[in-house]
């Protein structure tokens, strides 16, 4: 007979990719769907990004290259660092990944021996509990609300640690609920979680979509905290599956042996592509989305208040809301359910991301154009 690994029974879907199957089924059967559900944005890689990889593969040379990443863009992103944030983070430090899932696995996989318990805000990402579970560590949730922006405070971590707590994961910004953190709350959590000889990791993926204030990173303030990116977001790289981490020196050999042997290497057509991304003709274009992005929230906002989802804190960064529906059902899932198969709205219900009222609750991604949102707010308002 067969049988699965123990940790399996923990392990639960990704509901969002359920709806975006059901989503795909009723495309399939000709229906018009409006997708609200997926972290996608909707444009197309920029083009200089497409161009490096297309004079790259006309070569034909396309061999692995180091597990840590190519050296040229170990550099390129340490630039970045320095040019936009004046944050000194040397190449050595930087390890390119394959998404920011790989960079995710990486740390926790050096990070974690069995039974070791990992701090979570809740709501929160889920891939990152599962992958907390994956190596046999203890994810523990911090529940989280609007008075304090979604975030963990260091009372709160204070009072959660215990014998067996290894670190915290914060996100900056955050999915699902675009909220932020400020350098000077980083730096605050570091010391508490420093204080207990833990490891904070700080997950910057949706870093440089922000709205109203300017991007920010730990590393700009902090070393001895572990940075997780992506190229799918800001960058527009989502399928290229590119991301990477940045470590603190003394973990830099582990980590690599494990990416020798994780995945002997990252996507070499998607590395030369992204020495593109740091161009200026590519940042502008960059910027010009970023700027869309934050039309469309502040046109999606006013009209869902208008149906009576409600926000008790705006999002500054990423690109959802995360809608309080208590004003309409005490049920995500089926209104959820109930969006996508009457109004072709598809949306995520609260339960992805933790057990702190997710039947209260919708993420919404504002990652199609701003038309697309107002047409679905007014199939929503129709249906409800």
């Amino acid at each position: 007979m067969t049988r699965s690994a123990r940790r399996m029974a923990d392990i639960q879907p990704f509901h969002v990719m359920e709806i975006l199957k059901r989503a795909h089924e009723l495309a399939a059967s000709g229906r018009d769907i409006i997708h609200l559900e997926v972290g996608e944005p909707d444009f197309a890689s920029p083009q200089p990004i497409v161009e490096a990889a297309q004079r790259f593969l006309a070569g034909g040379h396309v061999h692995y290259t180091p597990a840590l990443g190519l050296n040229t863009l170990r550099e390129a992103i340490a630039r970045f660092y320095h040019d936009r944030f004046g944050a000194d983070v040397p190449p050595e430090r930087i390890i390119v990944t394959p998404g920011a899932s790989g960079a995710l696995m990486l740390a926790l996989a050096a990070l974690t021996d069995p039974a070791d318990e990992w701090l979570l805000p809740d709501p929160g990402y889920p891939s990152n509990r599962h992958l907390v579970r994956s190596f046999e560590g203890v994810p523990r949730a911090l529940p989280v609300d609007a008075s304090t922006r979604f975030q963990p405070t260091p009372a709160q971590v204070e009072a959660a640690w215990t014998a067996q707590t290894r670190g915290l994961m914060v996100a900056s910004p955050a999915n699902p609920t675009g909220t932020l953190l400020a350098l000077d709350e980083i730096v605050a959590l570091q010391e508490t979680v420093s204080q207990h000889k833990g490891v904070l990791i700080v997950d910057e993926i949706y870093q440089g979509l922000n709205y109203g204030v300017d991007a920010s990173t730990a590393l700009s303030r902090l070393d001895d905290v572990f940075v997780v990116n992506s190229f799918s977001k800001y960058f527009g790289m989502t399928g290229w599956r590119l991301g990477w981490l940045v470590a603190p020196e003394a973990y830099v050999r582990d980590i690599e042996k494990l990416a020798q042997h994780f995945f002997i290497s990252p996507s070499t057509p998607a590395q030369h592509a992204a020495l593109a991304a740091f161009e200026p003709a590519t940042i502008a274009i960059l910027e010009e989305r970023r700027h869309e992005f934050a039309e469309r929230r502040n046109a999606l906002l006013p009209a869902l208040r208008q149906l009576g989802f409600q926000f008790a804190t705006e999002p500054q960064g990423a690109f959802y809301l995360y809608a309080d529906i208590s004003g309409i059902t005490k049920d995500s899932q089926s209104l959820a359910r109930l969006l996508i198969e009457e109004a072709g709205v598809a949306t995520t219900p609260g339960i992805d991301f933790g057990d702190n009222g997710p039947e209260l609750h919708l993420r919404i991604a504002y990652t199609t154009g701003a038309g697309r949102l107002l047409e679905a707010v007014e199939r929503i308002a129709r249906v409800l």
